[in-house]
C-alpha cells in the first residue's frame, strides 16, 4: 500500500515525476526548523497552487563531495532524512546524486534542466542562503530575477531564530558536541535520533544488571561522550532508556560505541534496527576505580534518566514512511 511519500531518483523516468509540482530545494540535513520554514513555504505554494509539494535535495552531501578527507558530521544519514521529510507532508523527495557532474553544472544548466525541464515545476522554496551550480553562483536572488521568465514562483525564507541566534546544521552539531541536547532538540524541533542495528558486545552489561543493546555509529559523529537519558523506538514500540556513547574507560577505552538499557524490557534484541532518541544529557564519561562504584553510579543515571523522560513523556521524532 502507497504511503503518499514517494523517492524520485536519476533514474525515475519522467513519466512518473508529477508535472506542475513546486518544490523544497536544500541539503536539509536534520531536517531542522530552517528547513521546516522552507518545507512549509513549500506546501504553501502548492496548496494555493492544487498541486504536490516535493522536497529536493542532494546525495552525497556535497560537503562531502568537495572535502571527502575531511570527516563529515552528518545529523541525519539519506533514510532517516527521508523518514523526517515524509513526516512533513511533502508528497516525496528527489533525491538527486551529487557527483562530478553535478558539481560542474551551471546555476543556469541546472535551473532549465533539472527544474524547468525534467521536474516541470511551477515554483520553488528557499532558504535565503541556499547556493547551487557550479561556483555556487546559483542563489535565491538568481531564482528570483529568473522566475517572471520561466513562470514559476519564487518564496525565499528568512532565516529562523532562537534567542536572536540563526538556527543551522552546524549550530546543532555544535550543541550535539558539546552535550547541549536540550538545545539541539530546540532548533530541530524534535529530538536528535540515531538507527542502527544492535550488534553482539562484550556482554559486560549484562554480569552488571545492565544488560545493552550496543549500536555502532558513523565512525564521524561528533556527539559528546557521555550518559544519556534517551527513548528508544523498535518499530512501533516505544521505550525509556539510558544510554552510554563513549569508549568505556573503566574497561578498554576502545571504538567509540553507544550502549543502551531498555527500562522494563526483557528479550533479544540482537540484528534488531532500533531508533535512539536522545532527550536529555546526564553526565560525561567517567572511570572507575571499582565495579560497585560503576554500578552505584549506574543506579544513579537511571534514575536520573528516568526523571528526564518522565518530563518529556511524548518527546520522539515524528517519523513517516517512504515508498
Amino acid at each position: 500500500m502507497s504511503t503518499g511519500f514517494t523517492v524520485i531518483r536519476d533514474n525515475t523516468p519522467e513519466s512518473a515525476i508529477p508535472r506542475g509540482a513546486v518544490v523544497a530545494m536544500g541539503n536539509f540535513d536534520g531536517v531542522h526548523l530552517g528547513h521546516r520554514a522552507v518545507i512549509g513555504a513549500a506546501l504553501a505554494m502548492g496548496r494555493a497552487r492544487g498541486v504536490p509539494a516535493l522536497a529536493v535535495t542532494f546525495e552525497p552531501h556535497p560537503r562531502s563531495f568537495f572535502s571527502p578527507n575531511t570527516p563529515q558530521f552528518r545529523l541525519t544519514d539519506e533514510t532517516n532524512q527521508l523518514r523526517l521529510l515524509a513526516a512533513t507532508g511533502l508528497a516525496g523527495a528527489v533525491v538527486m546524486t551529487f557527483d562530478k557532474a553535478r558539481a560542474g553544472t551551471s546555476a543556469q544548466d541546472f535551473i532549465h534542466h533539472d527544474l524547468i525541464r525534467r521536474l516541470g515545476i511551477s515554483g520553488i522554496a528557499v532558504g535565503y542562503d541556499f547556493h547551487f551550480g557550479k561556483g555556487r553562483v546559483g542563489s535565491p536572488s538568481l531564482l528570483v530575477s529568473e522566475a517572471p521568465r520561466l513562470g514559476i514562483e519564487v518564496d525565499v525564507q528568512a532565516h529562523v531564530d532562537i534567542a536572536e541566534r540563526p538556527v543551522s546544521s552546524s549550530a546543532i552539531r555544535m550543541a550535539l558536541a558539546e552535550g547541549e541536547v536540550t538545545d539541539a532538540t530546540t532548533m530541530l524541533g524534535g529530538p536528535w535520533f540515531v538507527t542502527g542495528k544492535v550488534i553482539h558486545g562484550e556482554k559486560r552489561g549484562r554480569d552488571l544488571g545492565y544488560p545493552t543493546a550496543n549500536i555502532r555509529l558513523d565512525k564521524h559523529c561528533g556527539l559528546k561522550h557521555g550518559i544519556y537519558a534517551v527513548r528508544i523506538g523498535k518499530g512501533a514500540q516505544r521505550f525509556d532508556g539510558v544510554a552510554s556513547f563513549g569508549r568505556r574507560p573503566t574497561f578498554d577505552n576502545g571504538a567509540p560505541l553507544l550502549e543502551v538499557f531498555l527500562f522494563d524490557f526483557k528479550g533479544d534484541l540482537y540484528d534488531t534496527v532500533l531508533d535512539v532518541a536522545f532527550i536529555g544529557f546526564i553526565r560525561e564519561e567517567l572511570k572507575f576505580d571499582t565495579i560497585e562504584a560503576l554500578i552505584r553510579q549506574m543506579d544513579d543515571d537511571s534514575a536520573k534518566a528516568r526523571a528526564y523522560l518522565a518530563a518529556a513523556p511524548d518527546a520522539f521524532p515524528r517519523l513517516g514512511t517512504i515508498d
